[in-house]
Protein backbone atom coordinates (compact mmCIF):
# COMPACT_ATOMS: atom_id res chain seq x y z
CA UNK A 1 0.00 0.00 0.00
CA UNK A 2 3.10 2.48 1.09
CA UNK A 3 4.14 1.12 -2.44
CA UNK A 4 1.32 2.24 -4.32
CA UNK A 5 1.43 5.43 -2.45
CA UNK A 6 4.95 6.49 -3.23
CA UNK A 7 4.39 5.52 -6.85
CA UNK A 8 0.93 7.96 -7.03
CA UNK A 9 2.99 10.85 -5.37
CA UNK A 10 5.96 10.32 -7.55
CA UNK A 11 3.67 9.76 -10.87
CA UNK A 12 1.89 13.67 -9.27
CA UNK A 13 5.23 15.47 -8.82
CA UNK A 14 6.21 14.50 -12.57
CA UNK A 15 2.96 15.74 -13.83
CA UNK A 16 2.97 18.98 -12.05
CA UNK A 17 6.73 19.34 -13.12
CA UNK A 18 5.48 18.90 -17.27
CA UNK A 19 2.74 21.29 -16.28
CA UNK A 20 4.90 24.00 -15.33
CA UNK A 21 7.72 23.40 -18.13
CA UNK A 22 3.99 23.67 -20.26
CA UNK A 23 2.64 27.13 -18.56
CA UNK A 24 6.85 28.44 -18.89
CA UNK A 25 6.89 27.35 -22.61
CA UNK A 26 3.54 29.30 -22.84
CA UNK A 27 4.23 32.48 -20.53
CA UNK A 28 7.56 33.03 -22.50
CA UNK A 29 5.91 32.71 -26.05
CA UNK A 30 3.24 35.91 -24.87
CA UNK A 31 6.30 38.11 -23.72
CA UNK A 32 5.52 41.67 -25.30
CA UNK A 33 9.36 42.50 -26.66
CA UNK A 34 9.48 43.79 -30.07
CA UNK A 35 11.75 40.67 -31.03
CA UNK A 36 8.99 38.32 -30.15
CA UNK A 37 5.75 40.44 -31.64
CA UNK A 38 3.91 39.11 -34.79
CA UNK A 39 2.88 41.22 -37.61
CA UNK A 40 -0.89 42.12 -38.11
CA UNK A 41 -2.73 39.53 -40.48
CA UNK A 42 -3.61 42.63 -43.55
CA UNK A 43 -6.43 41.85 -45.42
CA UNK A 44 -5.25 40.06 -48.45
CA UNK A 45 -9.42 39.35 -49.91
CA UNK A 46 -9.75 39.78 -53.76
CA UNK A 47 -10.75 42.75 -55.62
CA UNK A 48 -13.50 40.47 -56.82
CA UNK A 49 -15.64 41.95 -54.09
CA UNK A 50 -15.59 45.42 -55.08
CA UNK A 51 -18.99 47.03 -56.16
CA UNK A 52 -19.53 48.05 -59.74
CA UNK A 53 -19.56 51.74 -58.29
CA UNK A 54 -16.08 51.67 -56.95
CA UNK A 55 -14.89 50.26 -60.45
CA UNK A 56 -16.57 53.13 -62.09
CA UNK A 57 -14.73 55.77 -59.81
CA UNK A 58 -11.70 54.06 -60.45
CA UNK A 59 -12.01 54.51 -64.43
CA UNK A 60 -13.01 57.78 -63.60
CA UNK A 61 -9.54 58.68 -61.80
CA UNK A 62 -7.16 56.55 -64.32
CA UNK A 63 -9.15 58.89 -66.97
CA UNK A 64 -8.53 61.54 -65.21
CA UNK A 65 -4.96 60.53 -64.89
CA UNK A 66 -4.05 60.01 -68.42
CA UNK A 67 -5.30 63.29 -69.45
CA UNK A 68 -2.91 64.78 -67.12
CA UNK A 69 0.00 62.84 -67.97
CA UNK A 70 -0.60 62.88 -71.99
CA UNK A 71 -1.00 67.00 -71.90
CA UNK A 72 1.53 68.36 -68.85
CA UNK A 73 4.90 67.62 -71.29
CA UNK A 74 2.99 70.32 -73.50
CA UNK A 75 2.96 72.94 -71.14
CA UNK A 76 6.51 75.17 -70.64
CA UNK A 77 7.10 77.69 -67.58
CA UNK A 78 7.92 81.32 -68.84
CA UNK A 79 10.66 82.93 -67.06
CA UNK A 80 11.59 86.74 -67.97
CA UNK A 81 13.90 89.44 -67.01
CA UNK A 82 13.74 93.50 -67.46
CA UNK A 83 16.10 95.93 -67.11
CA UNK A 84 14.66 98.96 -65.13
CA UNK A 85 16.32 102.12 -64.72
CA UNK A 86 15.05 104.55 -61.95
CA UNK A 87 16.29 108.15 -61.54
CA UNK A 88 17.46 108.64 -58.11
CA UNK A 89 17.55 112.39 -56.72
CA UNK A 90 20.46 113.76 -55.76
CA UNK A 91 20.52 116.13 -52.27
CA UNK A 92 22.33 118.55 -54.91
CA UNK A 93 19.85 118.33 -57.41
CA UNK A 94 16.74 118.85 -54.69
CA UNK A 95 18.82 121.99 -53.11
CA UNK A 96 19.42 123.61 -56.49
CA UNK A 97 16.87 122.41 -58.15
CA UNK A 98 18.81 120.83 -60.88
CA UNK A 99 18.09 117.35 -62.58
CA UNK A 100 21.66 117.10 -63.94
CA UNK A 101 23.04 115.91 -60.40
CA UNK A 102 20.69 112.89 -60.48
CA UNK A 103 21.63 109.76 -61.09
CA UNK A 104 20.02 106.71 -62.73
CA UNK A 105 19.98 103.10 -60.84
CA UNK A 106 19.37 100.19 -62.53
CA UNK A 107 17.94 97.07 -61.65
CA UNK A 108 16.44 93.12 -62.79
CA UNK A 109 13.14 92.78 -62.63
CA UNK A 110 12.27 88.83 -62.87
CA UNK A 111 8.72 87.60 -64.00
CA UNK A 112 7.12 83.95 -64.13
CA UNK A 113 4.49 82.70 -66.47
CA UNK A 114 3.52 79.94 -68.42
CA UNK A 115 2.70 78.61 -71.90
CA UNK A 116 1.54 75.64 -74.05
CA UNK A 117 3.23 74.34 -76.89
CA UNK A 118 0.82 74.16 -79.84
CA UNK A 119 2.98 72.76 -82.70
CA UNK A 120 6.13 70.56 -82.62
CA UNK A 121 8.63 72.92 -84.72
CA UNK A 122 8.41 74.90 -81.43
CA UNK A 123 5.37 77.20 -81.25
CA UNK A 124 4.35 78.40 -77.55
CA UNK A 125 0.64 80.30 -76.98
CA UNK A 126 1.02 82.35 -74.03
CA UNK A 127 -0.44 85.71 -72.29
CA UNK A 128 1.31 88.89 -73.53
CA UNK A 129 1.24 90.23 -69.94
CA UNK A 130 3.67 87.14 -69.15
CA UNK A 131 6.44 88.31 -71.75
CA UNK A 132 5.73 92.38 -71.84
CA UNK A 133 8.81 94.63 -71.91
CA UNK A 134 10.79 91.90 -71.19
CA UNK A 135 14.52 92.22 -72.32
CA UNK A 136 15.37 88.12 -71.67
CA UNK A 137 12.56 85.18 -72.07
CA UNK A 138 13.32 81.62 -71.57
CA UNK A 139 11.09 78.52 -71.51
CA UNK A 140 11.80 75.65 -69.00
CA UNK A 141 10.32 72.29 -70.62
CA UNK A 142 8.82 69.52 -68.82
CA UNK A 143 11.81 67.90 -69.11
CA UNK A 144 13.73 70.43 -67.27
CA UNK A 145 15.60 71.76 -70.42
CA UNK A 146 16.19 75.72 -70.17
CA UNK A 147 15.65 77.68 -73.82
CA UNK A 148 15.62 80.78 -75.13
CA UNK A 149 12.90 81.81 -76.75
CA UNK A 150 11.57 84.31 -80.14
CA UNK A 151 8.64 86.93 -79.60
CA UNK A 152 7.20 86.25 -82.85
CA UNK A 153 4.41 88.65 -82.30
CA UNK A 154 2.03 90.18 -79.51
CA UNK A 155 -1.65 91.74 -79.31
CA UNK A 156 -2.38 93.54 -76.20
CA UNK A 157 -5.73 93.98 -77.49
CA UNK A 158 -6.60 90.03 -76.83
CA UNK A 159 -3.73 89.65 -74.88
CA UNK A 160 -2.01 86.57 -76.95
CA UNK A 161 1.45 86.08 -77.52
CA UNK A 162 3.20 83.71 -79.98
CA UNK A 163 6.51 82.39 -78.91
CA UNK A 164 9.23 80.32 -80.99
CA UNK A 165 11.85 78.02 -79.58
CA UNK A 166 14.34 75.95 -81.54
CA UNK A 167 14.88 72.59 -80.03
CA UNK A 168 14.18 69.45 -82.49
CA UNK A 169 10.29 68.16 -82.23
CA UNK A 170 8.67 68.90 -79.25
CA UNK A 171 5.21 67.61 -78.10
CA UNK A 172 2.51 69.59 -78.83
CA UNK A 173 -1.00 69.79 -77.26
CA UNK A 174 -4.16 68.98 -79.48
CA UNK A 175 -6.24 72.05 -80.72
CA UNK A 176 -9.99 71.96 -79.74
CA UNK A 177 -13.19 73.61 -80.44
CA UNK A 178 -14.15 76.27 -77.90
CA UNK A 179 -17.28 76.79 -79.83
CA UNK A 180 -19.09 73.27 -78.69
CA UNK A 181 -17.90 73.91 -75.36
CA UNK A 182 -20.98 73.70 -72.73
CA UNK A 183 -21.65 75.03 -69.07
CA UNK A 184 -20.93 72.62 -66.94
CA UNK A 185 -18.43 70.11 -68.13
CA UNK A 186 -15.23 69.43 -66.66
CA UNK A 187 -11.48 70.82 -67.10
CA UNK A 188 -8.24 70.65 -66.34
CA UNK A 189 -6.03 73.89 -65.91
CA UNK A 190 -1.67 73.43 -65.88
CA UNK A 191 0.66 75.89 -64.91
CA UNK A 192 3.38 77.03 -62.75
CA UNK A 193 1.52 78.80 -59.82
CA UNK A 194 2.62 81.09 -57.19
CA UNK A 195 6.09 79.86 -58.13
CA UNK A 196 8.64 77.90 -60.57
CA UNK A 197 8.46 75.46 -57.41
CA UNK A 198 5.13 74.71 -58.53
CA UNK A 199 5.42 74.14 -61.86
CA UNK A 200 2.91 71.46 -63.65
CA UNK A 201 0.09 72.20 -61.32
CA UNK A 202 -2.66 70.17 -62.08
CA UNK A 203 -6.00 71.93 -61.11
CA UNK A 204 -9.87 70.66 -62.08
CA UNK A 205 -12.66 72.21 -62.25
CA UNK A 206 -15.71 72.93 -64.60
CA UNK A 207 -16.49 75.14 -67.03
CA UNK A 208 -18.65 77.86 -64.88
CA UNK A 209 -19.65 80.05 -68.06
CA UNK A 210 -19.08 81.34 -70.99
CA UNK A 211 -19.06 84.61 -73.26
CA UNK A 212 -17.94 86.93 -69.94
CA UNK A 213 -17.78 90.45 -70.98
CA UNK A 214 -17.27 93.97 -69.83
CA UNK A 215 -14.53 93.04 -67.45
CA UNK A 216 -12.48 95.56 -68.31
CA UNK A 217 -9.32 93.70 -68.83
CA UNK A 218 -8.58 93.79 -72.54
CA UNK A 219 -10.16 95.61 -75.02
CA UNK A 220 -11.62 92.23 -76.54
CA UNK A 221 -13.15 90.28 -74.24
CA UNK A 222 -14.96 86.93 -74.31
CA UNK A 223 -13.48 84.51 -71.40
CA UNK A 224 -14.42 81.56 -70.47
CA UNK A 225 -15.08 81.36 -66.85
CA UNK A 226 -13.44 78.09 -64.67
CA UNK A 227 -13.69 76.96 -60.98
CA UNK A 228 -10.26 75.41 -61.83
CA UNK A 229 -7.72 76.70 -59.06
CA UNK A 230 -5.84 79.45 -60.95
CA UNK A 231 -3.46 81.79 -59.51
CA UNK A 232 -0.47 83.98 -60.55
CA UNK A 233 1.96 82.02 -62.65
CA UNK A 234 -0.70 80.37 -63.62
CA UNK A 235 -1.17 82.59 -66.51
CA UNK A 236 -0.66 81.73 -70.13
CA UNK A 237 -1.05 78.04 -69.26
CA UNK A 238 -3.94 75.66 -70.69
CA UNK A 239 -7.53 75.09 -70.17
CA UNK A 240 -8.04 71.42 -71.18
CA UNK A 241 -11.20 69.53 -71.82
CA UNK A 242 -12.02 65.95 -71.10
CA UNK A 243 -10.46 64.33 -74.62
CA UNK A 244 -7.06 66.40 -73.83
CA UNK A 245 -7.96 69.36 -76.24
CA UNK A 246 -6.59 72.88 -75.67
CA UNK A 247 -9.70 75.08 -75.24
CA UNK A 248 -8.35 77.74 -73.49
CA UNK A 249 -5.59 80.31 -72.67
CA UNK A 250 -6.09 81.11 -68.71
CA UNK A 251 -5.48 84.35 -68.18
CA UNK A 252 -6.74 86.44 -65.30
CA UNK A 253 -9.09 85.48 -61.97
CA UNK A 254 -11.24 87.78 -59.92
CA UNK A 255 -10.42 87.33 -56.67
CA UNK A 256 -10.04 89.65 -53.13
CA UNK A 257 -7.35 88.13 -51.92
CA UNK A 258 -5.07 87.76 -54.91
CA UNK A 259 -5.54 84.20 -54.74
CA UNK A 260 -7.72 81.40 -56.28
CA UNK A 261 -11.24 81.89 -55.09
CA UNK A 262 -12.91 79.83 -57.75
CA UNK A 263 -13.48 82.63 -60.69
CA UNK A 264 -10.73 82.07 -63.54
CA UNK A 265 -10.91 83.29 -66.72
CA UNK A 266 -9.36 81.73 -70.27
CA UNK A 267 -9.38 83.33 -73.81
CA UNK A 268 -11.18 81.06 -75.81
CA UNK A 269 -8.77 78.97 -78.63
CA UNK A 270 -10.33 79.28 -80.95
CA UNK A 271 -9.73 83.64 -80.69
CA UNK A 272 -6.35 82.78 -79.73
CA UNK A 273 -6.18 80.23 -82.66
CA UNK A 274 -7.21 83.39 -84.80
CA UNK A 275 -4.89 85.49 -83.44
CA UNK A 276 -1.86 83.56 -83.36
CA UNK A 277 -2.35 82.75 -87.06
CA UNK A 278 -2.00 86.41 -87.93
CA UNK A 279 0.83 87.00 -86.03
CA UNK A 280 2.59 84.37 -87.66
CA UNK A 281 1.97 85.08 -91.01
CA UNK A 282 1.55 89.13 -90.99
CA UNK A 283 3.05 90.13 -87.73
CA UNK A 284 0.17 92.19 -86.85
CA UNK A 285 -3.37 91.15 -85.92
CA UNK A 286 -5.99 93.32 -88.16
CA UNK A 287 -9.40 93.22 -87.08
CA UNK A 288 -12.65 94.21 -88.73
CA UNK A 289 -14.18 97.81 -88.32
CA UNK A 290 -18.06 98.64 -88.72
CA UNK A 291 -18.09 101.87 -87.84
CA UNK A 292 -21.46 102.20 -85.50
CA UNK A 293 -21.54 102.75 -81.93
CA UNK A 294 -23.98 100.93 -79.47
CA UNK A 295 -27.21 102.23 -78.83
CA UNK A 296 -28.85 99.16 -76.43
CA UNK A 297 -29.98 95.99 -76.32
CA UNK A 298 -33.96 94.77 -76.74
CA UNK A 299 -34.78 93.67 -74.41
CA UNK A 300 -38.98 93.08 -74.11
CA UNK A 301 -40.05 96.39 -73.25
CA UNK A 302 -38.21 98.28 -76.54
CA UNK A 303 -38.85 94.96 -78.54
CA UNK A 304 -42.97 95.78 -78.12
CA UNK A 305 -42.06 99.82 -78.87
CA UNK A 306 -40.29 98.84 -81.77
CA UNK A 307 -43.37 95.98 -83.19
CA UNK A 308 -40.40 93.33 -82.33
CA UNK A 309 -42.17 89.85 -81.79
CA UNK A 310 -39.44 89.29 -79.28
CA UNK A 311 -36.31 90.99 -77.71
CA UNK A 312 -33.35 90.28 -79.41
CA UNK A 313 -30.86 92.16 -81.46
CA UNK A 314 -29.02 95.50 -80.89
CA UNK A 315 -30.23 99.32 -81.53
CA UNK A 316 -27.46 101.37 -83.57
CA UNK A 317 -26.67 104.08 -81.13
CA UNK A 318 -24.42 105.95 -83.54
CA UNK A 319 -22.69 105.61 -87.25
CA UNK A 320 -18.98 107.05 -87.76
CA UNK A 321 -19.41 109.26 -90.93
CA UNK A 322 -17.61 108.07 -94.07
CA UNK A 323 -17.06 104.61 -91.78
CA UNK A 324 -18.28 100.60 -93.52
CA UNK A 325 -21.54 101.15 -92.05
CA UNK A 326 -22.37 104.42 -92.95
CA UNK A 327 -21.27 103.96 -96.67
CA UNK A 328 -23.68 101.02 -96.77
CA UNK A 329 -26.47 102.94 -95.36
CA UNK A 330 -27.32 102.40 -92.04
CA UNK A 331 -29.10 104.41 -89.94
CA UNK A 332 -29.13 105.58 -86.29
CA UNK A 333 -32.02 103.69 -84.72
CA UNK A 334 -31.38 100.34 -86.80
CA UNK A 335 -31.76 97.06 -85.38
CA UNK A 336 -29.20 94.79 -86.28
CA UNK A 337 -30.96 91.44 -85.76
CA UNK A 338 -28.67 88.78 -86.99
CA UNK A 339 -24.99 88.41 -88.54
CA UNK A 340 -24.20 86.41 -91.53
CA UNK A 341 -27.52 84.21 -90.54
CA UNK A 342 -26.86 84.02 -86.44
CA UNK A 343 -29.07 86.00 -84.21
CA UNK A 344 -27.23 88.63 -82.28
CA UNK A 345 -27.97 88.09 -78.92
CA UNK A 346 -25.60 90.67 -77.60
CA UNK A 347 -23.87 93.56 -78.62
CA UNK A 348 -20.25 92.35 -77.05
CA UNK A 349 -20.51 88.82 -79.22
CA UNK A 350 -21.52 91.10 -82.19
CA UNK A 351 -18.65 93.38 -81.09
CA UNK A 352 -16.40 90.07 -81.09
CA UNK A 353 -17.85 88.61 -83.92
CA UNK A 354 -16.75 91.66 -85.92
CA UNK A 355 -13.61 92.20 -84.38
CA UNK A 356 -12.65 88.91 -85.33
CA UNK A 357 -12.92 89.14 -88.73
CA UNK A 358 -10.38 90.62 -91.36
CA UNK A 359 -10.77 93.98 -92.73
CA UNK A 360 -12.52 93.66 -96.74
CA UNK A 361 -14.33 90.57 -95.53
CA UNK A 362 -18.22 91.41 -96.61
CA UNK A 363 -20.62 90.16 -93.57
CA UNK A 364 -24.53 90.34 -94.09
CA UNK A 365 -26.69 92.39 -91.45
CA UNK A 366 -30.61 91.26 -91.02
CA UNK A 367 -31.82 94.84 -89.94
CA UNK A 368 -35.20 95.90 -88.84
CA UNK A 369 -36.18 99.71 -89.58
CA UNK A 370 -39.66 101.21 -88.96
CA UNK A 371 -41.29 98.18 -89.15
CA UNK A 372 -39.62 96.31 -91.84
CA UNK A 373 -37.20 94.00 -92.73
CA UNK A 374 -34.11 94.08 -94.86
CA UNK A 375 -30.59 92.92 -95.43
CA UNK A 376 -27.56 94.75 -96.09
CA UNK A 377 -23.43 93.93 -97.14
CA UNK A 378 -21.14 95.59 -95.46
CA UNK A 379 -17.70 95.47 -96.49
CA UNK A 380 -15.54 95.90 -93.08
CA UNK A 381 -12.41 98.20 -92.99
CA UNK A 382 -10.09 98.91 -90.11
CA UNK A 383 -9.81 100.21 -86.94
CA UNK A 384 -7.37 102.86 -86.46
CA UNK A 385 -6.95 104.40 -83.46
CA UNK A 386 -5.22 107.57 -84.12
CA UNK A 387 -7.32 108.03 -87.15
CA UNK A 388 -10.16 108.12 -85.12
CA UNK A 389 -8.96 111.07 -83.15
CA UNK A 390 -7.48 112.84 -86.24
CA UNK A 391 -11.12 113.18 -87.44
CA UNK A 392 -12.62 114.79 -84.25
CA UNK A 393 -13.59 118.10 -84.12
CA UNK A 394 -12.35 120.03 -80.97
CA UNK A 395 -15.78 120.22 -79.77
CA UNK A 396 -15.91 116.69 -79.97
CA UNK A 397 -12.49 116.41 -77.93
CA UNK A 398 -13.38 119.09 -75.47
CA UNK A 399 -16.62 117.01 -75.31
CA UNK A 400 -14.59 113.56 -74.55
CA UNK A 401 -11.88 115.14 -72.03
CA UNK A 402 -15.30 116.34 -69.74
CA UNK A 403 -16.30 113.09 -70.40
CA UNK A 404 -13.44 111.10 -68.91
CA UNK A 405 -12.69 114.03 -66.40
CA UNK A 406 -9.54 114.76 -67.12
CA UNK A 407 -7.14 115.57 -70.17
CA UNK A 408 -3.43 113.80 -71.26
CA UNK A 409 -0.33 115.55 -72.55
CA UNK A 410 2.70 114.62 -74.01
CA UNK A 411 5.39 112.89 -72.24
CA UNK A 412 8.33 115.35 -73.46
CA UNK A 413 11.36 114.97 -71.95
CA UNK A 414 11.14 117.97 -69.68
CA UNK A 415 7.71 116.38 -67.72
CA UNK A 416 10.07 112.95 -67.90
CA UNK A 417 12.79 115.04 -66.12
CA UNK A 418 10.42 116.67 -63.57
CA UNK A 419 8.55 113.31 -62.45
CA UNK A 420 12.39 111.70 -62.87
CA UNK A 421 11.25 109.35 -65.18
CA UNK A 422 13.60 106.93 -66.85
CA UNK A 423 14.29 106.71 -71.13
CA UNK A 424 12.11 103.34 -71.14
CA UNK A 425 9.13 105.00 -69.65
CA UNK A 426 6.65 105.68 -72.51
CA UNK A 427 3.00 106.80 -72.83
CA UNK A 428 0.84 110.17 -72.07
CA UNK A 429 0.68 112.12 -68.70
CA UNK A 430 -2.11 113.23 -66.70
CA UNK A 431 -1.89 116.91 -66.93
CA UNK A 432 -5.23 117.73 -65.46
CA UNK A 433 -7.89 115.90 -63.60
CA UNK A 434 -10.90 116.96 -61.48
CA UNK A 435 -11.19 116.25 -58.05
CA UNK A 436 -14.81 115.05 -58.94
CA UNK A 437 -14.97 112.97 -61.55
CA UNK A 438 -14.98 109.53 -61.37
CA UNK A 439 -11.82 108.80 -62.54
CA UNK A 440 -9.99 111.01 -59.82
CA UNK A 441 -12.18 108.48 -57.52
CA UNK A 442 -11.38 105.60 -58.84
CA UNK A 443 -7.16 106.67 -58.42
CA UNK A 444 -6.04 108.39 -61.12
CA UNK A 445 -3.69 111.52 -60.00
CA UNK A 446 -1.91 114.37 -62.24
CA UNK A 447 1.26 113.54 -63.33
CA UNK A 448 0.35 109.77 -63.71
CA UNK A 449 1.55 108.34 -66.88
CA UNK A 450 -0.52 106.32 -68.86
CA UNK A 451 0.80 103.63 -70.74
CA UNK A 452 -1.63 101.25 -72.25
CA UNK A 453 -5.40 101.58 -72.49
CA UNK A 454 -7.24 98.17 -72.28
CA UNK A 455 -3.98 96.67 -72.04
CA UNK A 456 -3.36 98.49 -76.15
CA UNK A 457 0.24 100.99 -75.80
CA UNK A 458 -0.66 104.50 -76.08
CA UNK A 459 2.43 106.66 -76.69
CA UNK A 460 0.81 109.86 -78.11
CA UNK A 461 -2.24 112.13 -76.89
CA UNK A 462 -4.04 111.28 -80.10
CA UNK A 463 -3.18 107.45 -79.70
CA UNK A 464 -5.36 107.18 -76.15
CA UNK A 465 -7.82 109.62 -77.27
CA UNK A 466 -8.22 107.78 -80.37
CA UNK A 467 -8.58 104.22 -78.27
CA UNK A 468 -10.66 106.07 -75.33
CA UNK A 469 -13.33 107.20 -78.18
CA UNK A 470 -13.25 103.56 -80.26
CA UNK A 471 -13.92 101.57 -77.17
CA UNK A 472 -16.85 104.07 -76.48
CA UNK A 473 -18.32 103.90 -79.91
CA UNK A 474 -18.13 99.90 -79.45
CA UNK A 475 -20.10 99.72 -76.09
CA UNK A 476 -17.29 99.71 -73.80
CA UNK A 477 -18.53 100.95 -70.26
CA UNK A 478 -15.58 100.52 -68.30
CA UNK A 479 -11.64 100.36 -69.15
CA UNK A 480 -8.70 99.20 -67.36
CA UNK A 481 -5.50 101.71 -67.36
CA UNK A 482 -1.61 100.60 -66.92
CA UNK A 483 -0.05 103.86 -65.32
CA UNK A 484 3.48 104.57 -64.04
CA UNK A 485 3.42 106.47 -60.78
CA UNK A 486 6.73 107.23 -59.35
CA UNK A 487 8.49 104.52 -61.32
CA UNK A 488 5.99 101.96 -60.25
CA UNK A 489 3.09 100.30 -62.11
CA UNK A 490 -0.35 100.98 -61.14
CA UNK A 491 -3.29 99.69 -62.81
CA UNK A 492 -5.99 101.62 -62.42
CA UNK A 493 -9.94 100.71 -64.37
CA UNK A 494 -12.09 103.73 -65.22
CA UNK A 495 -15.80 104.18 -66.42
CA UNK A 496 -16.39 105.61 -69.85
Amino acid sequence: MDRIKIAIAVLFAAASLLIGMQFASDNSSTDDTPQNRELPAYNTGSDDAESSSVNLLRDFNDAIVNIAERTNPTVVTITTRQTVRVRQQSPFSFFFDDPRFDREQEYQRDGLGSGVIVSEDGYIITNNHVIQNADEIKIITYTGDELDAEIIGTDPASDIAVLKVDSGTLPAIKLGNSDNIRVGEMVLAIGSPLGQQFAHTVSKGIISASGRSSLGLNAYENYIQTDAAINPGNSGGPLINVDGELIGINTAIASRSGGSQGIGFAIPINMARNVMEALITDGRVARGYLGIGFGAEVDRTMARALGLERPRGIVVGEVVPDGPAYSAGLQEGDVILRLNGEEVRSWMDFRVEIGNRNPGDTVRLDIFRDGERFTKDVELGELQPEEVADSMTTDELDELREELGFAVDELNESIRQQLRLSENVQGVVVNEISQASRAYRQGLRRGDVIQQVANQPVTTPNEFYGSIRALKQEGTDAVLLRVNRQGNNVFIAIEL
